[in-house]
């Protein structure tokens, strides 16, 4: 029987994020280098975590890293190591967790945040290398990226995976299919993985951040004022709650915009 992405079962949330303690805690963050994902990084290595920060720009990752090094020089808290890596490189993605358990024999947070647009144009329109780009980054890579570190978040005594989805996945917009088909495949692997661990300490959630002050959103609405929408810092801090160890959600979504875990349904 087939489930629909349409949710019920909905419930509110705090009106405040809350922040976790995550001290001793290695994160890997993909997508690090600006946008949400570099103010995940940023945060979560502020409440404590090693934060593997993961991206293709060189010059973002290092003023990352140079955050993350002020914050500590003032409160002691957090480091990171940068990877610079494409993910569009599936053999890159398998020396990741190879590395990292190397180093560190595990991994307690996973969020899988990188993507790509593509284009905003009718299915029909869409060109093959285009439509091919935003699976392979926004779903191939992510499943690339479940196999390799699901062994390490498995040793975690409170592993925690956070994949980034998208309200696209259930709108069923004009012009948006292959963007709104890879978030929506996207969160049937949370929900599949979520299921294969249920009985274990690991926690598999989606995330989405609603419209968000980002150049993603200024692509796909380049006549919208980015000034009405939330910055990136302010979706960030709604991931950091999903990374705790005393999180007991799993298999859920939660929706930034609404401030609220949202579930799954059958079809009418």
């Amino acid at each position: 029987m087939t489930t629909s992405p349409d949710k019920v079962d909905s419930e509110e949330a705090a009106a405040t994020p809350s922040v976790p303690d995550l001290t001793g805690r290695v994160a890997v963050v993909t997508g690090a280098s600006r946008g949400i994902g570099y103010f995940i990084a940023k945060q979560m290595a502020a409440a404590g975590a090693h934060v593997i920060a993961v991206a293709r720009t060189v010059g973002g990752l290092e003023e990352l890293d140079d955050e993350i090094k002020a914050e500590a020089a003032r409160t002691g808290k957090g480091a990171a190591t940068l990877v610079p890596l494409d993910l569009a490189d599936m053999e890159g993605i398998d020396r990741l967790g190879g590395a990292v358990n190397d180093r560190w024999g595990k991994l307690d947070i996973l969020v899988a945040n990188a993507g790509v647009l593509g284009v905003i144009a009718p299915i029909g329109h869409v060109e093959a290398k285009t439509f091919e780009k935003v699976m392979a980054i926004n779903l191939t890579s992510t499943w690339r990226l479940i196999r390799s570190v699901d062994p390490l978040l498995r040793k975690s005594d409170a592993g925690r995976a956070i994949l980034m989805s998208s309200g696209a996945a259930h709108a069923g917009r004009a012009f948006w299919a292959p963007y709104a088909a890879s978030k929506a495949a996207v969160e049937a692997f949370a929900r599949s993985w979520a299921d294969e661990t249920r009985n274990m300490p690991l926690c598999v959630n989606a995330f989405d951040p609603g419209a968000t002050r980002t150049a993603m959103r200024a692509q796909a609405m380049p006549g919208e004022d980015p000034e009405t929408l939330p910055h990136p810092s302010e979706v960030a801090a709604w991931v950091l709650p999903l990374a705790s160890p005393a999180l007991t959600e799993t298999g859920r979504i939660f929706q930034a915009r609404q401030k609220r875990w949202v579930s799954y349904r059958l079809p009418d």
